[in-house]
């Protein structure tokens, strides 16, 4: 496992679509560890392989304990989308920047695990909110297409 380095917009990777994965070998699973710790290590929620330069349809996401803790999917697809969700949102590959997202406030997604099982994922709230912005990376979309408002955050918010 290693820590792989985020490439950050404006790199033109970010803007490709990513292509689906036909099987699943020994190198997508090194790529699920490495995408994992480097989420991880960056401190963020998710993170789909477009920002390590990569164009596979492989996204990891850790929401934290009371979301199902880390979560792997490989080809994944939004298959159901409801209600409304509008909130703030940041990106590992935009540092310093937020954004005021409106998202579905629940959708399910299907893909594959790291075994090459179909899994379906129904996600709420910043779960939800994660899958939604992870699938974009993979479609070459970035928060700031969606968002309504960018802004920095205010440092001294972080503080209290």
């Amino acid at each position: 496992m290693a820590i792989r380095f985020i490439v950050k917009e404006p790199d033109p990777v970010l803007r490709e679509h990513a292509k689906p994965v036909p099987k699943i070998t020994p190198n997508i699973h090194k790529l699920l560890d490495d995408m994992a710790d480097t989420m991880y290590e960056a401190q963020g929620v998710g993170l789909a392989a477009p920002q390590v330069g990569i164009l596979k349809r492989v996204i990891v996401m850790d929401c934290g304990e009371e979301y199902g803790g880390l979560i792997e999917l490989i080809n994944p697809e939004i298959i159901k989308k409801e209600g409304e969700q509008f909130g703030p949102e940041g990106c590992l590959s935009i540092p310093g920047l937020q954004g005021d997202v409106r998202r579905a406030q629940k959708c399910t997604v299907k893909g594959w695990d790291r075994n090459g099982q179909e899994i379906e994922i129904e996600g709420e709230e910043l779960l939800a909110r994660c899958i939604q912005h992870e699938v974009d990376h993979l479609n070459g979309v970035l928060f700031l297409d969606v968002a309504e408002r960018v802004y920095r955050p205010d440092p001294e918010e972080d503080r209290a």
